[in-house]
């Protein structure tokens, strides 16, 4: 199973469903909802492990890593039963397909990288890089309605996946190819190309039309972009320079992603192929005086997350909050 798997690698938000989409219109190319089958596994106790969960954590971790002492050969034993799960399920997801390769897209295996490698370390993996800041704005728009100080409150996404991601591409554990966000919508059909020569495949050129209606091969949505890449017939230049536009008439923002970049390291930054210098210039170049951006038109989507965002705002000190842990404890009671 391990030679027909590809790894898409990048944060949220970095266009890696646009991606999967692209890739999964191959005829050879099965590409589910996003599974995430392997974060679980990292946290069982012997690598990674959980702060809160229905068992014992800490006694969990203990218990694995005696047990994987008493093995025979120790870590690979282990890797090999964790394999026997994930290779049953992958095997069969590909077994009822005609496809030769199964294309596995979770975002949250960034952060979980060095067990992935150690898991499957001969797969392909297409590692997907986007200006950081197009990240950080997209993130904030499609998850917190634009509130920014409440994102980054819930997830430091940049400062979580830039290190992560930037190690894997340094480290390069795996057979692995590198993309831009920024490319791969300015020139499709070369980064496709040289993407299906990574995994051996030929190009189809079905694959950069992935939305066209009667299309060949349907591709999974679930999971993943839930604004834009649904509603595309293909890739687009029209997100690229949407970041700093936003910014316009906020020095609040522009003041936070230069707090961000702070915290991001020159060699990060350099590894995902965005020199520091380059985004202060950008974000100084933001016009923070002139009139704001107009917010787009409300969909149903956009109305459940800004009424999620109010309905968090400050949950654990307001009487909201009170009401809903007692509601919580209530449905406990009646459920146990």
């Amino acid at each position: 199973m391990e030679d027909k798997l590809l790894f898409i690698i990048g944060s949220p938000r970095s266009g890696s469903t646009l991606l999967s989409r692209m890739l999964g219109a191959h005829p050879q190319i099965h590409a589910p909802a996003e599974p995430h089958l392997l974060t679980p596994l990292a946290h069982l106790g012997y690598y990674e492990t959980v702060q809160q969960a229905a068992y014992d954590p800490i006694i969990s971790q203990r218990g694995a890593r005696e047990l994987v002492r008493e093995l025979p050969n120790g870590e690979e034993d282990y890797l090999d039963g964790l394999r026997a799960y994930t290779n049953t399920l992958y095997s069969r997801l590909l077994g009822q397909t005609s496809a030769s390769l199964l294309l596995d897209k979770t975002p949250a295996y960034a952060l979980v990288l060095d067990f992935v490698a150690r898991l499957y370390p001969t797969a392909k993996y297409v590692v997907l890089v986007r200006h950081p800041m197009a990240i950080w704005s997209s993130f904030v728009e499609s998850f917190f309605d634009g509130d920014h100080a409440v994102a980054h409150d819930h997830n430091p996404l940049l400062e979580r996946y830039v290190p992560a991601i930037a190690r894997f591409l340094r480290d390069r554990p795996a057979a692995l190819c590198p993309v831009r966000y920024e490319d791969l919508v300015q020139a499709p059909e070369q980064q496709i190309a040289r993407i299906c020569d990574f995994v051996d495949l030929p190009f189809e050129p079905g694959m950069v039309n992935y939305g066209e209606q009667g299309s060949e091969k349907a591709t999974a949505r679930g999971l993943g972009d839930p604004m834009t890449v649904a509603k595309q017939k293909r890739p687009t230049t029209a997100s690229l320079a949407k970041w700093a536009r936003g910014m316009t008439g906020r020095p609040d923002k522009v003041e936070q992603c230069q707090g961000i970049l702070a915290r991001l390291s020159d060699d990060d930054l350099e590894t995902w192929g965005y020199a520091r210098n380059e985004i202060e210039a950008e974000l100084a170049a933001i016009d923070v005086a002139g009139k704001p951006v107009p917010r787009p038109r409300a969909t149903r989507y956009t109305l459940e997350r800004r009424l999620l965002v109010l309905l968090r705002r400050n949950i654990h000190q307001n009487a909201f909050g009170r009401l809903v842990r007692r509601a919580r404890e209530v449905c406990d009671v009646l459920l146990r």
